[in-house]
């Protein structure tokens, strides 16, 4: 619309934009549709990890599906979040000091999760990385919530004294 415009305007200009400049141009959407987007992205994310946790109890294979799923899931809800800030944002700011060990453990456990389900043949192994998921996601989460951390390691410690 912008090229139009400078066309019709005669200041066209001969020189080409860079490969990043028109990527973003051209996927630059709407708040609402980015809103939009992070809702039905982020339930699928746990619609998927629900449906995981139910394939967990078919007999036979279905505890690979559940690995599978249940990681989809939090992958799925963890891109949710690139609708509303934009992946290399995102990126940036899950790569941040305050969440780098979540973010770290959280994707290892992921990777974890897998092998430990198709490779290495260990159920309980698995079950222990989709519980460090958990917990991860859920660290990471807050992390975004001013002083929710604090609060937290607050409860926590006055649970545990």
């Amino acid at each position: 619309m912008d090229k139009l415009r400078r066309v019709l305007s005669g200041q066209e200009e001969n020189e080409e934009r860079g490969l990043t400049s028109q990527v973003l141009d051209a996927s630059s959407l709407s708040y609402s549709t980015r809103v939009k987007w992070f809702f039905i992205c982020f339930v699928a994310g746990i619609l998927l990890s629900i449906l995981g946790t139910a394939l967990l109890f078919i007999p036979g294979g279905g505890f690979k599906l559940f690995a599978v799923f249940y990681t989809l899931g939090n992958l799925a809800a963890l891109g949710s979040t690139c609708f509303l800030m934009g992946p290399l944002k995102q990126l940036k700011r899950m790569f941040e000091p305050t969440r780098l060990i979540a973010t770290i453990v959280m994707l290892l456990c992921f990777v974890l999760t897998l092998c430990a389900v198709f490779w290495w043949d260990k159920k309980p192994l698995a079950i222990l990385f989709c519980v460090l998921q958990f917990l991860a996601m859920t660290w990471y989460s807050i992390s975004y919530i001013p002083f929710a951390r604090d609060a937290v390691m607050k409860c926590f410690t006055t649970c545990l004294s």
